[in-house]
């Protein structure tokens, strides 16, 4: 029925960074089995979501997201649109903020080969994925979340971070931090050997400073998408 198929698609717009099967069933309220292998399938054969294995994990263990734009921007803002609050209203809030970093992921996870053309990787074999590391409950150690590795023959990983911002991105300390806090989380966890390079994939670019200039090995801009 259609009516699961929105529930699927309900769960994952209310979860940026995507959900597991298991947890999609547990959002969505749907029963486990094999038709919510088939919605899923179904969803993603049209362009609605996509499934993403991580890094370190079995392909039973795929993230899904919604990347569906007018799907994130129907659920954002007009499925419980107020007809009293103006676009310009809406436009300088939280959600449009949260509704363009979903969206600025979505059309970026679209493009990797565009990506890997503009990072000159296009002649070397590559693995695509998603990782991310939830510490057990009660437990002090980070987590980290990392949207897109492109894993290299080249005994090198491109660790990208995909940041939307309306103007040119400056790296503060604060953030210059979490950053390193996921190369280190990725490190430790994976116990990889690989040399890691962390690439910021933004909407017009970073802002030199010495933040970025210990930190970031390379920088695209949204420009090199649409090549």
């Amino acid at each position: 029925m259609a009516d699961n198929h929105l529930k699927v698609v309900r769960a994952l717009a209310a979860t940026p960074k995507g959900l597991t099967r298991q947890k999609i069933i547990e959002n969505g309220g749907l029963s486990s089995g094999g038709r919510t292998t088939l919605m899923l399938d179904e969803l993603e054969q049209s362009g609605f979501i996509k499934s993403y294995k991580p890094y370190d994990k079995e392909t039973k263990d795929a993230v899904y997201r919604l990347i569906d734009e007018f799907s994130l921007f129907y659920l954002k803002f007009m499925d419980k649109a107020n007809d009293t609050m103006s676009w310009a209203r809406l436009s300088e809030g939280a959600s449009y903020k949260i509704w363009s970093e979903m969206a600025f992921e979505a059309v970026c996870l679209k493009h990797i080969n565009q990506i890997k053309s503009g990072l000159g990787l296009m002649e070397k074999l590559t693995k695509e994925a998603s990782w991310r590391y939830v510490p057990p409950k009660g437990s002090k150690e980070d987590g980290a979340q990392i949207d897109l590795l492109i894993d290299r023959e080249d005994n090198s990983i491109n660790v990208c971070e995909l940041k939307f911002y309306t103007g040119e991105l400056t790296i503060s300390k604060s953030y210059a931090g979490d950053l390193q806090q996921k190369l280190d989380v990725f490190q430790e966890k994976v116990k990889t050997r690989k040399t890691l390079f962390l690439t910021l994939i933004t909407t017009y670019g970073v802002k030199e400073n010495s933040h970025s200039d210990s930190l970031v090995k390379k920088s695209l801009t949204m420009d090199v998408l649409f090549k």
